[in-house]
C-alpha cells in the first residue's frame, strides 16, 4: 500500500507550502541583518525539509547548526518528558539564534528546549515553526514567526512522521485514525 493512502486529506499542499516558506523567509531577513551572525538551530527530525526550503529562500547570511529533541518516541502525543538527545556543535554566547521547529504542539519541548538555551546566554533568541496548534497549548510559547495554525489533528509530511515514517510526503497531511489508533 503506499503512503499517500494512509492518508486522511491534505492540510496544506505542496505549492502552498513553498509559497508560505518564501514568505517566512522574507519576514526573517527583514529581522536581521548580515551583521547578526545569525544562528538556525534545526530542531531534528522533523524540522529538516522546512530548515532546507527556509535555508534556500534567505538572502542574509547565516549559518546552521542541529538539535535532536526526544518526547514522542513512536506515540501521537508527547510524553511530557523532554530530553535533549544531540546538542549543538556551536558555542551560541552572544549569537542572533533563531530556533527552527517543524510544530508546536503542546509547548513542552520548545519551552525546554528555549529555555535551556536561553541559559547560554545567546544575543536574541526567536522561534519560527512551520506549524501551530494553539488548541493544544499547555504552555505558552512565544512563537515569532509561524507558517500554519492548524487543528488538532494527527499531521504527517514534510518532515513530520509516525513512527518515523511518511516524513518524504511533499505536503502536511492528516494520518488516518485507523493507522495510529492500531498501534
Amino acid at each position: 500500500m503506499a503512503q499517500r493512502d494512509d492518508v486522511a486529506k491534505i492540510l496544506v499542499g505542496e505549492h502552498q507550502l513553498q509559497a508560505r516558506v518564501a514568505e517566512l523567509a522574507r519576514a526573517i531577513d527583514g529581522a536581521y541583518s548580515d551583521d547578526d551572525r545569525l544562528l538556525l538551530v534545526c530542531v531534528l527530525k522533523g524540522a529538516f525539509m522546512f530548515l532546507g526550503d527556509l535555508m534556500r529562500q534567505l538572502t542574509i547570511r547565516h549559518e546552521v547548526d542541529f538539535m535532536v529533541v526526544s518526547s514522542y518516541g513512536d506515540a501521537t502525543e508527547s510524553s511530557g518528558v523532554v530530553r535533549i538527545l544531540l546538542d549543538l556543535e556551536q558555542n551560541i554566547a552572544g549569537r542572533h539564534v533563531l530556533v527552527v521547529e517543524d510544530i508546536v504542539d503542546s509547548g513542552r519541548t520548545l519551552d525546554y528546549v528555549t529555555r535551556n538555551l536561553r541559559t547560554r546566554r545567546p544575543a536574541s533568541l526567536r522561534i519560527c515553526s512551520l506549524l501551530s496548534k494553539p488548541s493544544r497549548r499547555a504552555i505558552d510559547v512565544p512563537v515569532d514567526f509561524v507558517g500554519f495554525e492548524i487543528p488538532d489533528e494527527f499531521v504527517i509530511g514534510y518532515g513530520l512522521d509516525f513512527a518515523e515514517q511518511y516524513r518524504n510526503l511533499p505536503f502536511i497531511g492528516v494520518l488516518k485514525e485507523e493507522i495510529y489508533s492500531a498501534s
